[in-house]
């Protein structure tokens, strides 16, 4: 397959707006393709050369770009820069370049390894090296090929559909209908490399699909809790369970494969980064369990060793660095919490109960060294029988200033990818009647005013997930909770995904379009007193029902560790709108 047969198959699923469409459109290409050009067109289509847990850095500066192209058409720095500032978009600057007669056309696999080779060159004189390998790659595309190399490498493909449009695709592409899907997304719920996914499909089939199995290296999607407004709540629910602390740290799925003369450890973050390199001293202390293969679900979590106390999560998340590691391990130690055991020297525990992974979870702290019981710890669990041990077990834990707690069945599998009551969280309420915050994805910023007129910036757009429509819907517009360095520092993280046009797969009202788009990317907390209907939001919005919005909302914290598909979902909003009529009730 040529690249720019990909390259135009992107512009035109760009071209339309509606999610079957794109489906279908996706699904024809990938049958067109190989086995292993339908896996590359995966990654790439969500602006990726490998599964989104390897990752994607070109580092490649701005200025590089221009540079880039200004090489390529024979024009001035500045008259490129002119042009991407009217334009917004380098990929457009690209595209309506002069023409050049081509060489050659490249397959995608040739423009694949001409990517990676750009994507690892390192070292002194990386960034020269990078440029004249683009140089050489742009000038063997037309344009049209040469916009979404552009995009690719500056992280702003953005064709406004994830992963999980990608599994209908691949349903459509063997069956012309979405029949598939659920069995699809079991598969990439245990095993979460959409391009292997995709491959597994077109050379073996749908059977080999539902024989997928947990593979050490390769995370799996997490397990999610659902929500409860009391601890009678949960009784009522779950009956007779069991309650573990609700810590608010990094959560990390641990992989160990001793089979090898080193170990190969990888900390998976919750939106399936791998963060293995962050982690030294937990690498270690992992290193010494005594098994061959493990799969394992923890907490990890900053810890004051004066005052033998946890620190709060934005204490934690100063360990999140790729450069001065060593000292943050000295000036923020971590502790890892497991809270459950998935896979153990080659056996996977989805079937086994939550009482039985347990129990094979705490074997494996028997043996462990002094150094590393004082880094690596089993969490508490506590069996509660009635609602009074739950309430009294919650606030033991909140005054010891954790966030609540996780209350468990004993008798529930794992569920990978799931969030369902197996699991509920019931956290500690601050103040209205919104007993908990809502993970938002912020999707543009308003103009300053007043004192704000000087930030650039005064309010901004957040929006929660609808995984039906794949997509984002608004829900508040805030302008409280940020210091004047806290607005500063908004603007500039929006400024670097800022975007042209309203994205694809966002769903605003006019009444609410910001002055400065941006891609959906950045996720944060949102605090609110409640949740209330609105003609105006998006959130839950249809043809009969008013949407949803938060009354009175205030940022709290950036969601680093969370991807914009992880935020709150519609479902959830929805179940805390549920919870607030309970509480009310009973006043």
């Amino acid at each position: 397959m040529k690249f720019n047969e990909v390259a135009e198959a992107f512009n035109e699923i760009q071209s339309v707006s509606s999610r079957n469409k794109i489906t279908e459109l996706l699904a024809d290409l990938f049958k067109k393709a190989t086995s292993r050009e339908a896996s590359l067109i995966s990654y790439l289509s969500l602006g990726e050369l490998s599964p989104v847990y390897v990752g994607t850095q070109f580092n490649i500066a701005d200025k590089s770009l221009y540079t880039v192209i200004a090489k390529l058409f024979g024009e001035s720095l500045e008259n490129i820069k002119r042009r991407a500032k009217q334009k917004g978009d380098l990929g457009l600057v690209i595209e309506e370049g002069p023409k050049h007669r081509l060489v050659e056309e490249l397959s995608l696999t040739q423009v694949n390894k001409f990517l990676h080779e750009i994507h690892d060159i390192s070292g002194t004189g990386s960034q020269e090296k990078k440029e004249s390998k683009l140089i050489e790659l742009l000038k063997k595309l037309d344009p049209l090929s040469g916009k979404y190399i552009v995009r690719i490498i500056l992280g702003k493909l953005r064709l406004g559909f994830s992963d999980m449009t990608l599994l209908d695709a691949f349903s459509w592409m063997k069956m012309g209908d979405k029949s598939l899907r659920l069995s699809l997304e079991e598969a990439y719920n245990v095993s979460a490399d959409i391009g292997h996914l995709v491959f597994i499909l077109k050379e073996e089939g749908i059977r080999a699909i539902e024989k997928m199995k947990v593979e050490v290296g390769i995370p799996l999607r997490p397990a999610a809790a659902e929500r409860a407004s009391s601890a009678a709540a949960v009784i009522k629910r779950l009956g007779e369970c069991v309650a573990q602390p609700k810590l608010d740290g990094f959560r990390l799925q641990v992989h160990l494969d001793n089979r090898t003369k080193t170990p190969k450890v990888h900390f998976y973050s919750r939106n399936l980064q791998d963060m293995s390199e962050m982690f030294p001293d937990l690498k270690k202390a992992v290193c010494s369990l005594k098994v061959k293969t493990l799969v394992a679900e923890g907490e990890a979590i900053a810890y004051d060793q004066e005052t033998d106390t946890f620190l709060p999560f934005q204490e934690t998340v100063k360990r999140k660095r790729k450069h001065k590691i060593e000292k943050a391990v000295t000036d923020f130690p971590l502790k890892l919490y497991f809270f459950d055991l998935l896979h153990l020297n080659g056996k996977t525990f989805f079937e086994m109960s939550h009482a039985e992974r347990r129990k094979e979870l705490l074997k494996l702290f028997k043996s462990l060294g002094k150094e590393a019981r004082d880094i690596i710890y089993p969490i508490e669990e506590k069996k509660i029988t009635t609602s009074k041990e739950l309430e009294e077990y919650f606030e033991e834990n909140v005054s010891s200033g954790l966030e609540g707690l996780v209350i468990k069945k004993p008798d529930a599998m794992y569920k990978a990818g799931k969030r369902n009551f197996n699991w509920i969280k019931l956290k500690r309420e601050e103040s209205g009647e919104l007993a908990d915050t809502i993970d938002c994805v912020i999707l543009g910023y308003y103009s300053g005013h007043g004192k704000r007129t000087a930030f650039g910036i005064g309010s901004f757009l957040v929006g929660i997930y609808n995984k039906k429509d794949d997509g984002f819907q608004t829900i508040a517009k805030i302008g409280t909770g940020l210091t004047d360095s806290g607005w500063k520092e908004l603007k500039k993280k929006c400024d670097e995904v800022a975007v042209k046009n309203k994205p694809r797969n966002v769903e605003c009202s006019k009444g609410l379009v910001p002055d400065v788009w941006i891609s959906p990317e950045i996720v944060c907390a949102v605090r609110a007193d409640e949740i209330t209907h609105s003609p105006l939001h998006t959130a839950g919005k249809t043809s009969s029902e008013l949407g949803y919005a938060l009354r009175f909302p205030r940022f709290m914290q950036y969601r680093g560790d969370k991807s914009s598909e992880d935020a709150t979902t519609i479902k959830e909003v929805k179940s805390l709108f549920e919870i607030q009529f309970k509480k009310r009730s009973k006043k």
